[in-house]
């Protein structure tokens, strides 16, 4: 996704690629009897709920609580595997028997589907890498097919992300390589897919506006009506037989249930933790002081209660409030993008949506940390500082998830992935830097991977965190007080992630003002030459 460094025979790169793939595939395998959370119940809910009822009631089925709530083409995904379900076990689809459904067969067919799935993700991560020096090449894959975040998410508490990060890298991989119109195309796919990827929307909008519909106001207009007429196309497919059924509404009202609450139940580490932590310590310090400060009555993940709100001090935050957070933090990226609307930057621009989005969104699930640290591998091997901010990021968006995993008997296998993570990463991103210089090229001195005291700091405070919650909050406290693990998880986390958006932030801004000041030097350079052509022609 960067600029060619050499040109290898496909087969070649695929059989290397294979390779990757194949060693994570052994890893899934083993993990297939491990523990898996109701996410599993949930999509073979949905199997059944394709594969018993006709269209027109998918979406409004309450024979459980795990109700269909995916766009679309995820529901015809569903649909399109229930067919081999029902091969291998009619049980498996019956919209009834099948609840709470457990038997082996369940089990090993929806895990060998994720498995399967993730072939999307491997041939997303081979067009992007594709044109490519090896050594980086190999950097990506060892991030993104190897990712520990992804396997703990899929392949133990059960989900399709590689599915989906798949065709999110295939869009960008056409985007950087100038093939907007398929990049555009696979993106509004991606979204009748998952609706949380819709973050980035604006910053395709903005993007295809700028570097798709350029070339004066006729051209840019077709093009623009091309690309539209695409995405309706695309939409039209995914929603259409449901407009025709009448049930849009409905569709629309599962896919965005605003009453879950600001927070999930395990609170992600974004933003909004400070701000409730802000809220639950100045109203205990009030108390302290003798104030009357009731409790409050609704819940912070399980939606608002009328007119009540979770918050005991501080304004209550509602969706709209998330919204306008959201774009206004999105806000430099789009207007960078406008300017600057150059194919080497879209990774970035996405990643940084993301974070946005992770950051301020309403009822984020930590395991949206994946949203941004899977595009930010691509560009980790661009330079040392990116490598850098990719190391430590990584392990806090691994590590942030570590509670979707609190059975004993996955913990060893959680600790055991991100301490694998973090050495190869060190070793790879060390092999990668070992040779680049600080300074000129021929008088600089020679760097390695190596990062600040800062970093170091608070990845040992990760240590910390983890030794507390796992082995000495229960000897000092038992079973009391048993939110303060996961509530010390997700501040810490947040702290990271936070750092990962500043710095995102400041990288946007500087690129921003470099592309200012180059403006302004190419108009300088060119009112100079016009004024003495002008005192050329006048003295003449």
């Amino acid at each position: 996704m960067m600029e060619m460094q050499e040109s290898p025979r496909t087969p070649v790169v695929m059989a290397q690629l294979s390779w990757f793939f194949g060693i994570a595939t052994i890893v899934k395998l083993l993990l297939i009897p491990s523990y898996h959370s109701t996410d599993l119940e949930v999509h073979r809910h949905w199997l059944a709920i394709t594969h018993s009822l006709p269209l027109s009631q998918w979406y409004t089925d309450e024979t459980s609580e795990w109700t269909l709530d995916y766009p679309p083409f995820f529901a015809y995904l569903e649909r399109f595997l229930s067919m081999f379900a029902h091969l291998i076990d009619p049980q498996i689809v019956h919209l009834h028997h099948g609840l709470n459904y457990k038997a082996n067969s369940a089990i090993y067919f929806q895990r060998m589907s994720v498995i399967v799935s993730d072939l999307f993700l491997l041939y997303g991560v081979y067009r992007s890498t594709l044109a490519l020096a090896s050594l980086k090449r190999n950097l990506i894959w060892l991030l993104v097919i190897w990712s520990p975040g992804l396997l703990i998410v899929d392949h133990l508490h059960f989900q399709y992300n590689g599915f989906l990060f798949g065709w999110l890298l295939l869009s960008l991989s056409f985007l950087a390589q100038g093939r907007d119109v398929m990049g555009g195309f696979l993106f509004a796919v991606l979204l009748c897919f998952k609706h949380l990827f819709a973050v980035a929307a604006p910053v395709y909008f903005v993007y295809l506006l700028r570097h798709y519909c350029r070339g004066g106001l006729v051209r840019g207009f077709a093009r623009l009506s091309v690309m539209g007429a695409i995405v309706v196309a695309v939409f039209a497919a995914a929603y259409g037989p449901f407009v025709y059924h009448g049930q849009i509404q409905q569709v629309i009202r599962r896919m965005f249930p605003f009453g879950r609450g600001l927070c999930h139940a395990y609170w992600a580490p974004n933003f909004w933790v400070f701000y409730i932590m802000l809220d639950k310590g100045i109203a205990f310090l009030l108390r302290k002081f003798g104030f009357n400060i009731p409790a409050p009555v609704a819940s912070f993940t399980g939606g608002l209660v009328g007119d009540a709100s979770p918050f005991a001090i501080l304004p209550r935050v509602t969706p709209l409030t998330t919204f306008i957070m959201v774009l206004l933090a999105l806000s430099p990226c789009l207007f960078r993008t406008w300017k600057d609307p150059r194919p080497r930057l879209i990774v970035r621009s996405v990643a940084y949506a993301y974070t946005c989005g992770f950051l301020f969104g309403w009822h984020v699930h930590e395991k949206a940390s994946l949203h941004f640290s899977i595009p930010l591998a691509i560009v980790a091997v661009e330079s040392l500082e990116d490598a850098k901010h990719y190391f430590l990021l990584s392990i806090v968006s691994c590590y942030s998830l570590f509670p979707l995993l609190y059975e004993a008997q996955e913990y060893p296998i959680k600790v055991l992935l991100l301490l694998l993570h973090t050495i190869l990463m060190w070793f790879s991103f060390s092999a990668q830097y070992s040779g680049s210089l600080r300074g000129d090229k021929e008088g600089g001195e020679k760097q390695g991977f190596e990062v600040g005291w800062v970093t170091k700091s608070y990845l040992m405070g990760v240590v910390v965190v983890e030794i507390w919650g796992q082995f000495l909050h229960p000897y000092l406290f038992g079973d009391k007080l048993p939110f303060v693990p996961l509530m010390l998880i997700s501040m810490y986390c947040a702290i990271g992630i936070l750092y990962s958006w500043i710095w995102q932030l400041k990288s946007i801004l500087i690129s921003f003002w470099l592309h200012f000041l180059l403006s302004l030097h190419y108009f300088s350079i060119f009112h100079s030459k016009y004024i003495h052509r002008q005192d050329h022609c006048w003295t003449g």
